[in-house]
């Protein structure tokens, strides 16, 4: 496997052309660090996107926690920014580049050779493999291919999915997939905002009716029910990672309604938000070294 290592300068701007990598068969690898470092991709990449540290965000849209991993599609994401103390690896190629790259290690029956658009938990097993590409740089190539394998083993859960989407033919259930993905993919990072199905329709270029009915049979839940769960993860995530108040946490995510959101919250989690946030403190208290 070729690889070509980037490491644009803390605060710079690195700016790749696909048309290069096509000619030269090479998978491009960034690791970028620090606020503000910028990747500007110019051409049809697919790229894989693994935050180490801080948050990366991805176009104008999407914005990528630490713990997550997300593969785009070609013109899906034509700018990355490093935010905070961000530390984070792209993986990036052509069509061509990753069906060469994928040719035997994608061969889950349904996925073909190509990834699909989706964000993915990020496991401790991906985190290290991410960790080893950006500590061994030039020479990372056999890390590469295990981020790849792992990767490749994440997408395998997508086929049961697929296949529930409506199309006769296997490439159509693939391509209306595609396109709820996308939804899912902007639902992840924009929860907190107001959305009705009218507008993700449009997003997936669907009729309403036609859009949610695609969704709920490839997903198992309406949008709106997942619309909902990604608001109550994020509120989790905040209660944990800020010190916003329990009322500010929930206007953050999206919940106008303090009743509706604690009622949603212990539903979901099987605590109240309170008790959660007092939890926290007290893994933190334990862990402090005594005396402090």
């Amino acid at each position: 496997m070729q690889i070509v290592f980037h490491s644009p300068v803390p605060g710079g701007v690195l700016e790749l052309s696909s048309a290069a990598y096509a000619r030269s068969s090479k998978l491009a690898v960034v690791l970028g660090g620090g606020r503000g470092c910028v990747l500007k991709l110019d051409g049809e990449f697919t790229a894989i996107w693994i935050p180490l540290r801080g948050r990366l965000q991805l176009g104008t849209d999407s914005l990528l926690h630490s713990g997550e991993v997300c593969v785009t599609e070609p013109e899906a994401c034509q700018r990355a920014i490093g935010r905070g103390n961000a530390l984070w690896v792209a993986i990036l190629g052509t069509a061509d580049v990753w069906r060469h790259a994928l040719g035997r290690l994608l061969d889950v029956p349904g996925l073909g050779k190509t990834l699909l658009p989706a964000r993915h938990r990020a496991d401790r097993e991906l985190r290290r493999l991410a960790v080893a590409v950006a500590r061994a740089k030039a020479s990372a190539d056999l890390e590469v291919e295990a981020v790849l394998e792992r990767i490749c083993t994440l997408q395998g859960s997508l086929v049961e999915a697929i296949e529930r989407c409506p199309g006769r033919t296997h490439a159509q259930r693939r391509h209306v997939f595609a396109r709820l993905q996308r939804v899912c993919n902007y639902l992840d990072s924009n929860c907190h905002l107001e959305l009705d199905n009218d507008a993700l329709a449009r997003l997936a270029n669907y009729s309403p009716w036609h859009f949610i009915r695609a969704f709920r049979a490839a997903y198992g839940e309406t949008p709106h029910a997942y619309l909902v769960r990604r608001r109550l993860e994020r509120a989790c995530r905040l209660l944990r990672g800020s010190h916003l108040a329990i009322s500010e946490v929930a206007l953050a995510s999206g919940f106008e309604n303090r009743c509706a959101f604690s009622r949603l919250f212990r539903q979901r989690f099987g605590t109240t938000a309170g008790a959660m946030r007092r939890q926290v403190g007290e893994v933190r208290r334990a862990a402090l070294p005594p005396g402090r």
